[in-house]
């Protein structure tokens, strides 16, 4: 059965962000991701971690001035000494947080720039970010976005994904697998998933249109989520939706595996 992780970034917006791990924990996950830690001690978050009984599976490097737009620096070559710094930090959090893995946005490409310098920083980013963080014992994860929702964004498919990794040359660097991004830029989701599986250290997920929560949309998750089982994944999968009428109102799709959950402790 796949392990599900509230994205608290998206789920229980209805309380204040340190509460909504009690709330997670109380709807039945065993696991949270968000996007960003920074803005909390990391000892408040640890501790609601251990207080609600869950492992933090996720969250990203920092990734510039979210508030601003930003979605990401790695590909940008006039801000490595940034990314570098933020690797340092991002090492921190996750190691007082139990957080086996942290993704790496890429960023939003500058209209114009050079597409060969955009990937050798992105390229060598990479490597420096995978090798710190293996020193660390944490995995790096990238993540191909769409260009609907995030115009420009450089890393935006899975194969880019994949070679990326073979250019780098690190044992240490996965794909992040978000079945919501990837149904809109390129489909064929399940065969994409199993051929590349090796690569895949977590996924995510949400309905399109929309970015609602499983069943509200076009994707057959009644279908995917025995597929994972089946094709021998391991990881967690990361519930990355905006709630359609709110969040525990939209908890129907995870009433069979929370119940499946309870009986196995």
């Amino acid at each position: 059965m796949p392990k599900f992780a509230a994205n608290l970034t998206m789920l229980f917006q209805e309380h204040d962000f340190l509460d909504r791990f009690e709330a997670a924990a109380k709807a039945g996950f065993t696991g949270v991701e968000y996007l960003f830690p920074y803005d909390y001690a990391k000892e408040d978050l640890a501790e609601r971690l251990r207080q609600n009984g869950l492992a933090q599976v996720l969250h990203n490097l920092p990734a510039g001035d979210w508030g601003a737009g930003e979605r990401g620096i790695a590909c940008l070559p006039d801000r490595v000494g940034e990314f570098q710094d933020g690797v340092g930090r991002a090492i921190d959090y996750a190691t007082a947080l139990g957080c086996p893995q942290v993704n790496c946005l890429a960023g939003v490409a500058p209209e114009g720039a050079d597409q060969e310098s955009l990937r050798r920083t992105f390229v060598d980013n990479l490597g420096f970010a995978a090798g710190k963080l293996k020193e660390a014992g944490i995995k790096l994860v990238i993540e191909p976005i769409n260009t609907r929702d995030i115009p420009g964004f450089y890393l935006r498919h899975t194969l880019q994904a994949v070679e990326i990794i073979d250019a780098v040359g690190s044992d240490n660097l996965f794909v992040q697998y978000d079945v919501y991004h990837m149904q809109i830029m390129e489909g064929d989701l399940s065969p994409t998933i199993q051929a590349n599986l090796s690569r895949i250290a977590h996924v995510q997920i949400a309905d399109t249109p929309g970015r609602h929560e499983p069943g509200t949309g076009e994707i057959n998750y009644d279908f995917l989520f025995p597929f994972l089982d089946e094709i021998g994944y391991a990881g967690w999968v990361g519930c990355e939706y905006k709630p359609k009428a709110g969040t525990q109102e939209g908890l129907g799709w995870f009433a069979p595996y929370r119940s499946v959950a309870a009986a196995a402790e």
